[in-house]
């Protein structure tokens, strides 16, 4: 049994002490008990938040590749309708000037008999023979003006020495100088040939 100092009286027995000890283990557990539950209920509803935020993003990115995706679409739709037209004013043209030369025909052959006016298939290769003629000549006169050119490299055998000796020779470029300065002389000699050429 505990003992007290000399004046004090003894507030409490054994057993009372023992007992208000157990009583604030068990306080002090149930204290670490709720603030366990406490930080658990607020890393769930963190987690809640965070999987809500998630969510709200996945949502929000659907709706715009939704909307770009509509977008692209009334695009491509108004892209048809346009090719559509153009398709649509082409083949009016085209039913016109066939109108045109069905009329042609007809007003050519009106005044005459058969026999006068010449046979369908002579205008028609006659016709060709003339577009064809036209063409030739337009693409003699586009070669004529836009001449090819044949180039081939001068000089190759010496730049492929230059940059052979070049890799050798990296920190002594001056060693190559020999090989440069032929180089040189044979490339001003192909310009020379070329202007005397007239190319």
């Amino acid at each position: 049994m505990l003992q007290c100092p000399a004046g004090w009286r003894e507030p409490f027995s054994e057993e009372e002490l023992k007992r208000r000890v157990a009583e604030e283990l068990a306080l002090e557990q149930a204290k670490k008990e709720s603030e366990k539950q406490k930080q658990l209920k607020q890393s769930k509803e963190l987690d809640q938040e965070s999987a809500h935020e998630q969510l709200t993003r996945a949502i929000l990115r659907e709706r715009i590749s939704s909307e770009e995706e509509r977008s692209r679409a009334k695009h491509l739709i108004k892209q048809l309708e346009e090719k559509d037209r153009v398709i649509k004013k082409q083949d009016e043209f085209y039913k016109q000037q066939l109108a045109r030369l069905e009329e042609r025909e007809t007003l050519g052959g009106a005044g005459g008999s058969r026999a006068q006016r010449p046979a369908k298939g002579l205008e028609s290769a006659e016709f060709y023979k003339v577009t064809t003629e036209q063409y030739q000549k337009a693409t003699e006169e586009v070669e004529a003006k836009f001449k090819r050119y044949d180039f081939h490299p001068v000089c190759a055998d010496l730049q492929a020495q230059i940059l052979q000796c070049y890799r050798q020779h990296t920190h002594q470029t001056l060693s190559c100088s020999a090989l440069a300065a032929q180089y040189m002389h044979c490339v001003n000699q192909a310009k020379q040939g070329t202007l005397e050429k007239g190319g």
